[in-house]
């Protein structure tokens, strides 16, 4: 199937799946992840409507972007693991961040784009599901709680919510209790009404478990092989 069957036959199930949760199917965005992909890739993504693009590594994206940059509409979010060398090019490529871990990566962030006179929106990656071998920060840590407590003086960063990548399982039901975590915990950090801490975007669920995220209250799907097929082993 073409690139662009494949964002109908998605859209089509984003919108069976709020059904069922008794939701709008216009609140779920719909993010290609174009890591790995073509800028011609990118561009057939492009005409179909998309407009919110998932990149993993800054220079990846670096390499790219110029060949990008006419695209109307086009947000680019950093979704893979940020290094903190790699802060200040962040800063430059893109507009959102979402997968700030730690407060030393929010600090050397907003020190960049303090410098570019940049605000860069950001979503706080939480590892749900504890696993070592995953970026994000332990929902229960004292990290997780000094991030939030400092969103005041990181003027330059806009918090904005929650992002998750769940312990993966072949049956996608495997992944609805770490979802529902993340939900419970997006709503408890709401009712605290923190300073300079906004708790509407929850990007949680992928290509092969985006439906049972968004009955758990995903806001942003993060679909990368169901829009660009299997990416090549070669």
């Amino acid at each position: 199937m073409s690139i662009s069957e494949n964002v109908g036959v998605v859209r089509e199930r984003v919108a069976a799946a709020s059904r069922r949760a008794g939701r709008d199917p216009a609140e779920i965005t719909l993010m290609a992840v174009s890591k790995t992909q073509s800028p011609e890739r990118i561009r057939e993504a492009h005409r179909t409507g998309l407009r919110v693009f998932g990149e993993n590594r800054v220079q990846e994206f670096a390499a790219k972007v110029e060949a990008l940059r006419d695209l109307e509409n086009a947000e680019w979010h950093m979704i893979g693991h940020l290094q903190t060398n790699k802060a200040a090019k962040t800063a430059e490529l893109f507009r959102t961040v979402d997968s700030v871990d730690s407060l030393k990566i929010a600090e050397k962030l907003d020190a960049a784009a303090r410098d570019l006179a940049r605000k860069i929106h950001v979503l706080i990656e939480v590892n749900v599901g504890g696993e070592a071998a995953k970026s994000g920060v332990a929902p229960d840590s004292r990290e997780f709680e000094e991030l939030l407590i400092a969103a005041p003086r990181l003027e330059a960063l806009a918090f904005r919510g929650l992002m998750t990548v769940p312990r993966f399982t072949d049956d996608p039901e495997g992944a609805r209790p770490y979802f529902r975590k993340l939900r419970k915990l997006r709503d408890a950090i709401a009712a605290r009404k923190l300073p300079a801490v906004a708790m509407e975007q929850l990007s949680m669920g992928m290509s092969h478990d985006f439906e049972v995220a968004i009955e758990e209250g995903s806001t942003c799907v993060r679909i990368g092989t169901a829009i660009f097929g299997a990416r090549s082993k070669a």
